[in-house]
């Protein structure tokens, strides 16, 4: 059977496309790791207990991951770049009204910076989730596994250079960061408007009804990977980020680290998971088996860290094994990526994805809070019970996601390509071939 173009998908620049996509992870996770190491000014300044400034981590985080779904349906409706340009524009809105607060409010500031942190994280909720799954409309095989690892690689280098980054704005004043989060939004917007071209669909001819029902017969499909998937996502962030929380105020209690010097500290085990993601994403290519493999293996590493840290004597060895846990969530998380953007054709793939990216989001937003409550008790408990927790993800995962087939849902078996977006295909009947030819 031969087939016939009538469309074409629009053309881009592979890497200047990624590097665009990849901004947009880059600065939506600024929005909390950034205010990490300067969180005890903050508390100082405002007079705050540790858990009402963990409230700035988990009020940017909570509506994010509340919302992301519905930032999903609205960018399988309407298309990717119309929710995520007017989110990061959101998104620094919010970062404004903080610096405001701040500026003007004084120690009567923390009710209105919560304000503008939660609609931080309304904006938030249209960035990282869909440019993740716009890189899986633009690309295809090799491609995308590559380039879903840039985009996991740039959320990890967001996070290696915001303590840093947030250490040095924070020696002007505890509230320059919020200044900083409308500033930096202004070169992502032009990138993501200059850079990349999304593929047309037939997603506005679709009816909501079938819609509706592609996703439930996705999710009746593919229940096991997307829930083990899922799981595993949100115990990762939850550990990063709650080990990010407790290692700041370790290092300041402990050491008397501050500034940029506790910044860079707190950088090291993110390094490990950036250069990590980066590399995995082109490891993994298109083998489900393989993927698989590299998230179990992923969890336990990071099982067998957060086991061995009770127990570790020495600033050093803690660090090894706070930078080993890095690794393993750097093995892991490209893998993710891809068996989940790729569950899904590119109409429902927003959703998804999106909710993905929510369970994400609600791990960093209950990660500090938790461990806020357990290290006040016992660290031992604190890293114990995480190990147990990703030592579960693991086994979960090892049961239910499942290797046979292709990892793309287009894949006919009969072999037929992935559909490419925008395209429609003409099946006709192949000529005879002339004698002689």
């Amino acid at each position: 059977m031969a087939k016939t173009l009538n469309a074409q998908k629009p053309k881009n620049n592979f890497w200047l496309a990624v590097a665009a996509l990849s901004s947009v992870p880059f600065i939506m996770v600024l929005g909390n790791s950034m205010l990490i190491p300067v969180l005890p000014d903050i508390r100082n300044a405002l007079n705050l207990s540790p858990i009402g400034a963990s409230l700035l981590i988990t009020l940017f985080s909570l509506p994010a991951g509340i919302i992301i779904p519905f930032a999903g349906f609205l960018s399988d409706r309407h298309g990717r770049k119309v929710v995520i340009i007017p989110a990061t524009i959101i998104y620094g809105l919010g970062g404004l009204i903080a610096a405001f607060a701040s500026i003007f409010l004084k120690q009567q500031a923390f009710i209105v910076i919560l304000a503008g942190r939660i609609l931080q994280g309304v904006g938030a909720a249209g960035t990282a989730p869909i440019a993740m799954a716009l890189c899986s409309d633009l690309f295809q095989e090799n491609e995308r596994s590559r380039s879903l690892g840039a985009i996991e690689s740039s959320n990890g280098l967001g996070k290696v250079i915001s303590p840093i980054l947030g250490s040095a704005i924070g020696l002007i004043t505890w509230y320059a960061a919020f200044i900083f989060f409308p500033v930096i939004i202004i070169p992502v917007v032009l990138g993501m408007w200059l850079l990349v071209k999304e593929p047309g669909s037939n997603r506005a001819q679709q009816k909501l009804s079938d819609y509706l029902k592609s996703i439930v017969k996705i999710f009746k499909n593919k229940t096991g990977l997307l829930l083990s998937s899922y799981l595993a996502g949100a115990v990762m962030l939850m550990v990063l980020f709650g080990v990010l929380f407790y290692l700041s105020e370790y290092l300041e209690q402990q050491f008397g680290l501050d500034g940029v010097k506790k910044g860079l500290v707190l950088a090291i085990p993110v390094l490990f998971m950036s250069v990590t993601a980066f590399v995995t994403g082109f490891i993994i290519k298109k083998k489900k088996t393989l993927m698989k493999g590299l998230v179990v293996t992923g969890l336990m590493i990071i099982t067998s860290a957060l086991a061995f840290l009770p127990l570790a004597q020495g600033v050093i060895i803690y660090f090894v094994a706070i930078s080993i846990a890095g690794t393993g969530t750097g093995i892991a998380l490209p893998c993710l990526n891809t068996l989940i953007t790729s569950a899904a054709s590119m109409e429902e793939r927003g959703l998804v994805t999106s909710l993905y990216g929510s369970v994400r989001f609600l791990g960093v937003a209950f990660g500090p809070p938790a461990y806020g409550f357990l290290m006040a008790r016992s660290t031992s408990l604190m890293f114990w019970s995480s190990a147990a927790l990703a030592l579960l993800a693991a086994v979960i995962a090892l049961v239910f996601i499942k290797t046979q087939g292709d990892t793309d849902t287009q894949k006919q078996a009969a072999g037929q390509s992935e559909k490419q977006p925008g395209t429609t295909f003409v099946f006709k009947p192949s000529p005879a071939k002339k004698p002689g030819k």
